[in-house]
């Protein structure tokens, strides 16, 4: 007898409604799973093979082997370009002090919170390098707003070894194996000094990395930094520039380099676990720094400040950090790959009232982040459940199919129907008036290294550090560069850290038996024009004139936001 049109329609119907739930799998306990091939059906033992009696081959039909098999052939993605060794944790954020008078977005208004997740990282090294390598360490939040996911992807340290974007994928394979010995610059760091002694705007951020805060005591004593300049928006649509900063609310602390070597290869992923296991829940306070554009103009104009330069730092004491909230890791993973090796972070993961500046490394970085995920976890990569939004109402849009499409919107109109249209939001951000105020033709664009570029570094020295940190960061960077194996390159990088401190370049020169060059100012850099220069040839990256030339300087402003930068009459419209 054949099936009821009544049964055929119940049955069509429970096809859509039986499916796995992602929350209710990752919390199963073993006890309550049953063994079952890939496609559900259940196998008796996961060793068994069939094979033609007790010594032929294998049978080809024996689907249970072939999927296994075939799967852990491939259950390895490939490991990010950047920042490969990280781990991380769940919690909560919670607005204590609202933010509303500057920036719309709902994640700061007062009482507002948010479930988080967050991954520590370091950045050079690969999946199995040591935790306490000397390198920055990255820092990055995955905000989950009623407004959609905003992601923070920071730093532990404020600033940052380039300005220039092109520069980020020559300078990150410096960081990598010697193409032709295979060893890191742990063991060869010729590669490592010869970028930075070709592109001295790094020193800042190499006498950060050298110093006490290269080796971080795990990531629960660490504070992290935005290090891009962002654009916060109101609700009348007036926006400021601003820098956002996360405080350790555990202090921080430092590992010595001759101590490194006894700590564990995993141990600042150890401490955060065993921290959070035993109710030892890690928080941070999150503060911004507030700068209007025409402080922008200014900062430039009278400190030559450049806030859309990443090698750049805020003054705090006229930008103090103003706090708007805080957060807490409360749970450990439960599947490191799921939650961690899958979570995509994206500076370009905003929410209404929170934009990009001009800052051109972070313009490359929106471009890129969501380019590696897409090759690295695919084009849906924000279906996967660590990664997808949870908002209080039904997501549509228009992008469908591709590799592993989990939802893909069922029979709605795959386009911008009339017949069955989708719901829309008013507009609540005039992007026009938070970007407009550019006025400019296209220019081949390179920095020049200047003296604005050594005064934080020299205040790093000279004001921070005291005589013992002094020592430890002489001794760390003498101890790294006995691999460099040319000699002119550690000449190159005691001259310019001769304009950071003359007493530092002394130290250094004494502690690696070389004698630096006198200045830069007789250098040339292939990655930098240099404005230390007298002669014209020296003046110029790799002897390569720009197109535009403007008096002394090979670029006018250096990429600063400087006087006349915004248009003021837009901005009060």
């Amino acid at each position: 007898m054949a099936p009821s049109a009544t049964a055929d329609a119940v049955d069509s119907k429970q096809v859509g409604n039986i499916h796995r739930d992602y929350s209710e799998d990752r919390n199963a306990s073993s006890e309550d799973t049953v063994y079952v091939a890939g496609n559900g059906a259940p196998y008796p033992h996961p060793y068994e093979a069939q094979r033609v009696g007790e010594n032929g081959p294998l049978l080809l039909q024996d689907f249970h082997l072939v999927d296994l098999i075939s799967h852990f052939d491939r259950e390895r993605i490939p490991e990010r370009v950047v920042h490969a060794k990280g781990g991380g944790a769940h919690g909560y954020y919670q607005t204590t002090d609202t933010l509303e008078d500057i920036c719309m977005a709902d994640l700061f208004q007062a009482g507002k919170k948010c479930p988080i997740s967050v991954r520590f990282s370091t950045v050079g090294g690969e999946s199995g390098s040591h935790d306490c390598a000397r390198d920055p360490r990255g820092f990055s939040i995955k905000f989950r707003t009623e407004e959609g996911n905003w992601d923070m992807v920071a730093n532990n340290t404020p600033a940052f070894f380039l300005r220039d974007p092109a520069k980020f994928p020559h300078f990150i394979h410096t960081q990598k194996r010697d193409p032709q010995n295979h060893m890191t610059h742990a063991d060869d760091s010729t590669m490592f000094w010869d970028y930075l002694s070709q592109n001295p705007e790094s020193v800042h951020q190499v006498m950060i990395l050298m110093g006490d805060r290269g080796i971080p005591d795990g990531w629960r004593k660490m504070h992290g930094y935005a290090g891009h300049t962002l654009k916060l928006v109101n609700k009348s649509g007036e926006w400021v520039y601003a820098q956002m900063h996360m405080k350790s609310k555990q202090g921080t602390d430092f590992i010595t380099q001759a101590d490194s070597a006894n700590y564990s290869p995993d141990y600042a992923q150890k401490d955060l676990y065993n921290a959070i296991e035993k109710g030892d829940f890690p928080g941070w306070d999150v503060c911004w720094q507030i700068m209007t554009p025409k402080e922008a103009e200014d900062l430039w104009e009278k400190q030559k400040i450049n806030i859309l330069d990443l090698t750049h730092v805020w003054p705090h004491k006229q930008f103090p950090l103003r706090k708007v909230g805080e957060f807490f890791l409360n749970e450990n993973v439960k599947n490191y790959f799921a939650e961690i090796e899958q979570i995509a972070f994206n500076p370009g993961h905003l929410v209404p009232g929170i934009e990009p500046s001009a800052d051109p490394v972070l313009q490359s970085r929106l471009f890129s982040y969501p380019d590696t995920h897409r090759h690295r976890i695919g084009v849906n990569y924000q279906q996967l459940p660590v990664n997808s939004p949870r908002v209080p109402y039904k997501m549509a849009n228009f992008q469908r199919d591709g590799q592993m499409a989990f939802f893909n919107q069922g029979s709605r109109p795959p386009y911008l129907s009339s017949i069955s249209p989708i719901q829309f939001r008013q507009r609540t951000t005039d992007l026009d008036k938070t970007h407009s105020h550019f006025i400019a033709g296209a220019v081949a664009f390179l920095s020049e290294i200047r003296p604005e570029d050594f005064n934080a570094a020299r205040a790093l020295w000279e004001k921070v550090m005291d005589d013992a940190a002094k020592e430890r960061f002489i001794e760390n960077i003498s101890g790294h560069m006995s691999t460099c194996r040319k000699e002119d390159i550690i000449k190159r990088q005691i001259a310019i850290f001769r304009e950071v401190s003359g007493d530092l370049a002394s130290r250094l020169e004494k502690a690696t038996g070389v004698k630096g060059h006198a200045s830069i100012a007789d250098l040339t850099f292939n990655g930098t024009h240099n404005g230390f220069a007298k002669e014209e040839s020296k003046k110029h990256a790799n002897g390569m004139k720009p197109a535009a030339h403007v008096g002394d300087s090979i670029v006018k402003s250096n990429g600063a936001p400087a006087a006349g930068t915004h248009n003021f009459e837009v901005l009060a419209h």
